[in-house]
């Protein structure tokens, strides 16, 4: 007698949680004042086309997850629409590019504490691995646990947002908003793709929509929520960075830590130590919504088979896929010593391509001319120019897509040997 599985447990406000972690990142470190570097106070505009923009995708995959909620996200939306080999290539982009994005995560928001605390290069290297530890920790107790603490972490994010805001906007200047077009509109232009980066992250919590109570109405609810919770957040970010840095944001010797800057235009004595606080808090919630995702992920992969079986453990709602967390832990384990050895970082380019895939996914699976149709049709115009701005980026998400073409090769040989060897047998029955 099996047992009953667990019922799913994130809400509404869980999971805009794991929505707002996942796509805020830790683009809130640095991104604002790049882009005012780039753009002047016309990064403002850049911001504002981004949340426009950022609402067809987000609408896509909120209409997606919450149509066919299941562990596999992006790879089961693309098998329903493509098959399985298309499903196949888009799992192992998602799923071995984790493998580069988590150590990166740890060691943006490593590099950061270490900057700001004024201790040597070699401590983020340290550092980072402690950021990593506690989403793998809490992600072995399901999402029960591990969505709760996401609860907190990024109700800590909003906090920031707010106290960095309003700690910094007395030192603010009016006259830092004139030239309003310093760079021309090539400046906006350069300042939207940094911002492209910011505004990702809404394929990744698909991978959980199985979780959800009542998917349906939660997932788009939580995209809601997030798509203005995370847009004003860059709104505001990015105004007060231009009103109290001005020409000075993303230059000078305090380049690398932008945000101590603003922290300490106000005066504070204790800036340092909050924002080192901040650049951890930020850090450990997009790892902790990204672990989760991932390991659900690489458990649907074993559910159907492009994993070895054993680790299908945990694919379905409710389900613990400790296995594929193990396996995510490995993957991530073996990148971050290669990025010691290396001393260099890796870019997080696998969801441009995945991207692209599953809006042409959506527009066969979404009703025809329904909302989320016309939402997918135009991130797929959207995406398409983004993977002209990947360039080389695309090399390695296309020797997974070869990897996955060799498994369907290596897999109807071997159904096709079987089938020789059942009729061979069948034969010598009959000649017997």
């Amino acid at each position: 007698m099996t047992s009953p599985q667990p019922a799913p447990t994130v809400g509404l406000a869980q999971g805009s949680a794991l929505y707002i972690a996942a796509v805020l990142g830790t683009g809130i470190l640095v991104l604002p004042a790049l882009a005012a570097q780039v753009a002047g106070p016309a990064s403002l505009l850049a911001v504002g086309a981004l949340i426009v923009l950022s609402v067809p995708l987000a609408g896509t995959f909120a209409a997606l997850a919450a149509r066919h909620p299941d562990a596999g996200g992006v790879a089961t939306f693309v098998r329903l629409a493509l098959g399985q080999t298309a499903a196949r290539m888009t799992g192992y982009w998602f799923f071995f590019g984790v493998s580069f994005g988590a150590p990166v995560v740890a060691m943006l928001g490593a590099e950061y504490v270490v900057a700001v605390l004024g201790a040597p290069g070699w401590v983020a290297f340290v550092v980072a691995p402690v950021l990593l530890a506690p989403s793998f920790a809490l992600n072995a107790f399901g999402l029960k646990l591990s969505g709760r603490v996401q609860l907190v972490l990024s109700a800590l994010l909003v906090v920031v947002v707010v106290g960095v805001v309003a700690l910094a906007a007395p030192s603010g200047q009016a006259a830092n908003f004139e030239p309003f077009l310093p760079h021309g509109w090539a400046g906006v232009g350069t300042a939207i793709s940094l911002f492209v980066w910011a505004f990702a992250g809404w394929e990744a919590v698909t991978h959980i929509a199985g979780e959800f109570v009542n998917p349906r109405r939660t997932i788009p609810l939580a995209t809601a929520v997030a798509i203005v919770v995370v847009g004003a957040a860059y709104l505001a970010l990015q105004w007060i960075t231009v009103a109290v840095l001005g020409e000075r944001a993303g230059s000078g010797p305090m380049s690398a830590v932008p945000l101590l800057s603003l922290v300490e235009a106000a005066g504070w004595s204790g800036a340092r130590y909050a924002v080192a606080a901040i650049a951890a808090v930020v850090a450990l919630g997009v790892l902790n919504a990204y672990v989760g995702a991932f390991a659900k992920l690489g458990a649907s992969l074993g559910r159907d088979g492009d994993l070895p079986r054993w680790f299908g453990r945990g694919a379905e709602s409710g389900g613990l896929p400790r296995r594929a967390l193990l396996l995510v832990g490995g993957l991530v384990g073996a990148d971050f010593t290669l990025m010691v050895i290396s001393g260099g970082q890796l870019t997080p380019f696998i969801l441009v391509h995945t991207s692209c895939m599953v809006a042409v996914a959506a527009m066969r699976l979404l009703e025809r001319f329904s909302v989320g149709w016309w939402m997918s049709l135009v991130s797929a115009v959207l995406v398409a120019g983004l993977l002209v701005l990947a360039g080389g980026t695309l090399v390695p998400p296309a020797l997974l897509a070869v990897a996955a073409l060799v498994v369907t090769v290596v897999r109807r040989r071997r159904r096709e040997s079987h089938r020789r060897q059942g009729d061979l047998q069948k034969k010598r029955k009959a000649l017997a």
